[in-house]
């Protein structure tokens, strides 16, 4: 019954008839492996049912029920489902069709569409929640399509969504075009006071779980990135939203719009490549985490012709290690998100294995991918194999703790209680 077809009606099927099972047997997962979100478990076992953890431990510790389905997991990884941090579900790969064509020559619908066809493939890649960072010209599609998979409409991932994303006056795109020539922009401009607390309260009512602003972006002389907003625009915008009980994660590659953004005191920071020593002390003292996105400056550098493994590294790529080996020295907390989008959804662990490739233990990116994201994105319930948590719960072949590129390898996804893919 549970077979993986291929096509979105199958997998919409598959869900609804096991979300029947959920609700009345429970699941027993046994497997040689499970990492609770904390430490690899051996002997453990797993009980699931009414799409919660109601018993997760050593085996001669739980009476499993009487009449349930068991799940044996031989040489593979149980593990929490991963928890992206930093997507654009509406977007795809530049490669395929630059970012300016998607804002302005995609329609709704086709955007739709695709986001669908992304979210099915990152959720039976293991990704059983996704933080959006923004629809990029979409306007409230993300908050539309949250609530379609929550009516069981479309099958995806948990999400968590910000809406169109703030910008300051003259600084995004698409751009090029005459001064009398109007285009759609791809997030929403807002600029002092007054503005910036409309922009964020409307954002809110129309659904945003978080805010995301550009803390600087290219529009410097020569095109460089160079700080959008002042430190007090920056700190009405977090001022507002912490009112509502939402987080702003601002977009940073600057040390100055980082410098600018930590100082305010953002829940986190996208991208950081030139970060300092002295931006990451701030970034420390005020709870500031980075999500470095390393897989999309990768994924950019070779459209643009780089022969990674050939060439030696551009300076992008170099500036990139450095400040994440900076950022690691420091002890600020780490997001695991790769900007998926610019490269095809459902390859989220490309990330991973970049973190790992740029110096950060395997062991401490599983845990930023699962239980790490769940604390510092301040996520309930969810990255850990426990009970009464969420039963957001994955297999791989192998051990991901040895070899994260075992999380290539997804046999098994359960989420909120119910097997979306079953391959074992």
């Amino acid at each position: 019954m549970h077979k993986v077809y291929s096509g979105l009606w199958f997998v919409a099927g598959l869900i609804i008839s096991t979300c029947i099972i959920g609700q009345e047997e429970p699941i027993v997962l046994i497997a040689d492996r499970i990492f609770d979100g904390e430490d690899i478990r051996e002997g453990w076992m797993v009980v699931v049912q009414n799409g919660m953890i109601i018993e997760a431990g050593p085996e001669d510790s739980i009476t499993p029920p009487l009449e349930s389905r068991n799940l044996i997991f031989e040489d593979q990884t149980l593990m929490p489902g991963m928890i992206e941090g930093h997507a654009h579900i509406l977007l795809h790969p530049y490669n395929e069709t630059p970012w300016n064509d998607q804002v302005l020559k995609e329609s709704y619908a086709e955007r739709t569409l695709r986001a669908a066809n992304h979210l099915r493939a990152t959720l039976e890649a293991g990704v059983t929640t996704v933080r959006d960072l923004g629809s990029e010209g979409a306007g409230y599609l993300d908050v539309g399509i949250k609530k379609s998979i929550q009516k069981g409409i479309i099958p995806g991932p948990d999400l968590i969504v910000a809406g169109p994303a703030i910008v300051a006056t003259g600084s995004y795109g698409p751009k090029g075009f005459a001064d009398h020539v109007t285009v759609p922009l791809g997030a929403e401009v807002a600029d002092g006071y007054d503005d910036l607390i409309k922009t964020v309260r409307r954002q809110i009512g129309n659904g945003a779980d978080f805010i995301k602003v550009y803390a600087d972006y290219r529009w410097g002389p020569d095109g460089e990135a160079r700080p959008t907003f002042s430190i007090s625009e920056l700190e009405i915008i977090v001022e507002t939203a912490k009112s509502s009980g939402r987080q702003v994660a601002a977009h940073a590659s600057t040390e100055e719009g980082m410098f600018r953004a930590a100082l305010v005191g953002v829940y986190t920071i996208e991208h950081g490549d030139s970060g300092t020593e002295r931006v990451f002390e701030v970034m420390k003292q005020n709870g500031v985490a980075l999500c470095p996105t390393i897989a999309a400056g990768d994924a950019i550098m070779q459209y643009r012709s780089w022969r990674k493994g050939s060439e030696p590294e551009p300076e992008r790529i170099q500036l990139k290690r450095t400040s994440f080996q900076k950022a690691l020295d420091s002890g600020i907390g780490i997001v695991a998100g790769g900007d998926v989008g610019v490269f095809p959804h459902g390859e989220n662990v490309r990330e991973l294995e970049l973190m790992v490739a740029y110096g950060m233990p395997t062991a401490d990116v599983i845990r930023s991918v699962t239980s790490g994201n769940a604390d510092l994105l301040q996520l309930k319930n969810v990255g850990r194999i426990q009970k009464g948590y969420q039963a957001d719960i994955i297999a791989t072949k192998g051990n991901p703790l040895t070899n994260i590129s075992e999380l290539r390898n997804v046999t098994f996804v359960m989420n909120n209680g119910n097997i979306v893919k079953e391959d074992f």
